[in-house]
Formats: C-alpha cells, sequence, structure tokens
C-alpha cells in the first residue's frame, strides 16, 4: 500500500521546483496523489477495509488543502500540475 523509497525519490526527482526539494506543494501533492492512487487499488479487492478507508480520506483532505494553497499562491502552478497529474477539478 505504501510507496517504496525508489518511487518516492524519482517523484521528488520529477516535480522538484528546484535541487534538493522536497517539501514545495507540487512535491508533497504528487507524493499524496501516489499514496491515493494505490490505496484506490487495493479498496478495490478489499472493500470492507474501513480503517484503511479513513486514512484515504485524510490523505485526500490533506492533499486537498495543499492544493487549495497552492491556487491561492500561483494560479498558474496549480493549473499546471493538477493537469500534469490527471487531478480533476
Amino acid at each position: 500500500m505504501s510507496i517504496t523509497a525508489e518511487r518516492k525519490a524519482a517523484l521528488i526527482k520529477e516535480y522538484a521546483v528546484a535541487e534538493g526539494d522536497t517539501g514545495s506543494p507540487e512535491v508533497q501533492v504528487a507524493i499524496l496523489t501516489e499514496r491515493i492512487n494505490n490505496l484506490t487499488e487495493h479498496f478495490k479487492g478489499h472493500g470492507k477495509d474501513n480503517h484503511s478507508r479513513r486514512g484515504l480520506l485524510k490523505l485526500v483532505a490533506t492533499r486537498r488543502s495543499l492544493l487549495d494553497y497552492l491556487n491561492r499562491k500561483d494560479g498558474a502552478r496549480y493549473k499546471a500540475l493538477i493537469e500534469r497529474l490527471g487531478i480533476r477539478r
């Protein structure tokens, strides 16, 4: 269900704004999106796993607040990120 260290490093490298960047909203949203997609796949086979579903809802809420922050600060970066990740809004 969680992402591997290699996959996380690849996401950081792909979405980093500057070298060594791990905390920008783009990187955080990309990592959260990867975790959300993994959990969504998990629920296709484990429909009654309500403990993990609560975690999924927390991840979605965190991602939403980060996206709202990014939209307030820089709308162009927000639009580019949701297009790049394929998130509908």
